[in-house]
């Protein structure tokens, strides 16, 4: 436990969808992933984001048994959701509905990554060559999708979504993504 804990302090010290309209992009949400994908992002409390990764570690390890990768996408994703202003637990609720944490999963409407993002993102900012299955790229957009989809809804997160997931006026899938994070990701 000790070895595991000094990992995590070391890691943690160390910086190195169907998402998306399935219409016309959204000249502001366009707008908010260029920015994004140019901003930088860190922790604003080491200590918390300590006993973060060591609660969400253990509940991940089903989904992804190396501990370094864990910790490394753990890192990435905490990272990514705070600098979006979105809780880290909605977003690994989402990851799980929309991938099953898999990198390389693409859907069949064609989304790709962790947060099934439509490849036409990248056309949309600037960024053809980009790759939605670099976990940075991944987690980056898909949480900026998510926020902007949070405030186009007024804080209402089956709103938000339902429009993330392009099943706007259905339930299904936003009480699928809300009863896990219940269940497995909220950290009370």
């Amino acid at each position: 436990m000790r070895q595991v804990l000094l990992l995590l302090v070391s890691l943690a010290l160390c910086r190195p969808a169907l998402a998306g309209p399935t219409g016309e992009p959204s000249p502001a949400l366009r707008a908010a992933l260029a920015v994004a994908m140019k901003a930088p992002a860190d922790f604003d409390d080491r200590y918390a984001a300590e006993v973060w990764f060591v609660d969400m570690a253990g509940r991940l390890a089903p989904f992804m048994p190396d501990a370094e990768k864990r910790l490394h996408f753990l890192k990435v994703l905490h990272q990514e959701a705070t600098r979006a202003g979105v809780e880290p637990e909605l977003v690994l609720a989402v990851i799980q509905v929309e991938s099953g944490f898999d990198r390389y999963a693409i859907s069949a409407s064609g989304a790709q990554g962790y947060m099934q993002i439509m490849p036409f993102w990248l056309e949309e900012i600037g960024d053809p060559a980009g790759n939605l299955f670099d976990l940075h790229t991944n987690l980056r957009m898909g949480c900026t999708i998510l926020r902007y989809y949070i405030d186009a809804s007024h804080g209402d997160w089956v709103k938000a979504l339902a429009r993330y997931n392009g099943s706007t006026g259905r339930a299904d899938y936003p009480y699928l993504v809300l009863k896990l994070l219940n269940r497995r990701w909220s950290p009370n």
